[in-house]
């Protein structure tokens, strides 16, 4: 099994980050393998619904989305790290998430339905529980089980160092770590059981506006 996380930050190795490896270390203790993907600092168009991905099953713009929907079918499990800016994820994972999913949902990809997930938030001071609540509602759209921790996926810093000071942030990384690990593991355990998934059926797109 293994686990895919996802770095939104601009900076490679900063606060995000940090708290990213709190996780991956975690999860391999527990013996589930991790891969870290970052989607660079370079700008990331957003989704201009063209719809080319339903013929395609990848985006228009071939950049850092394709790059990673060429390799995410493989993992078990996703972790989604941001820092925020004005509130909220930054624009570049906004852009990033938005495009991976909906290119996935019309393309009939498959990559992540019934696959766990998480948000992991840095700050400084606030917005944390907003952009938390912001990257979950991409996994509830996608069916994926949102996983959480003993506390708001969070971490607080400035830098590096002063994340890793945060002990309570720090904890909760861990906690979320070993409950991802723990959920691959009953999943495997139901697979080697024969467990059926649940039966999908065409999805029904309803408008407000009735003629």
């Amino acid at each position: 099994m293994k686990v895919l996380l996802v770095n939104g930050s601009p900076h490679k190795e900063g606060c995000t980050y940090t708290a990213l490896c709190e996780v991956s270390n975690t999860l391999n203790a527990e013996k589930i393998d991790t891969d870290l993907f970052w989607i660079g600092n370079k700008p990331l168009s957003g989704c201009i619904a063209c719809k080319t991905c339903a013929q395609k099953g990848l985006c228009v713009f071939d950049d850092k989305v394709n790059e990673f929907l060429e390799v995410a079918g493989d993992y078990d499990g996703y972790i989604f790290g941001t820092p925020v800016h004005w509130g909220a994820a930054t624009g570049s994972i906004t852009s990033f998430m938005d495009r991976v999913f909906y290119t996935d949902l019309l393309g009939r990809g498959n990559r992540f339905t019934l696959k766990p997930a998480a948000a992991v938030v840095s700050a400084r001071r606030a917005g944390t529980t907003a952009t938390w609540d912001q990257i979950n509602k991409y996994f509830a759209l996608m069916q994926m089980p949102i996983v959480s921790s003993r506390y708001w996926n969070i971490v607080h810093g400035a830098k590096p160092e002063e994340v890793r000071q945060d002990l309570e942030g720090m904890q909760t990384m861990r906690f979320l770590a070993r409950n991802m690990a723990y959920f691959l593991k009953c999943m495997e355990a139901g697979n080697k059981l024969s467990v059926t998934q649940p039966g999908q059926e065409p999805v029904t797109f309803t408008n407000f506006i009735r003629e």
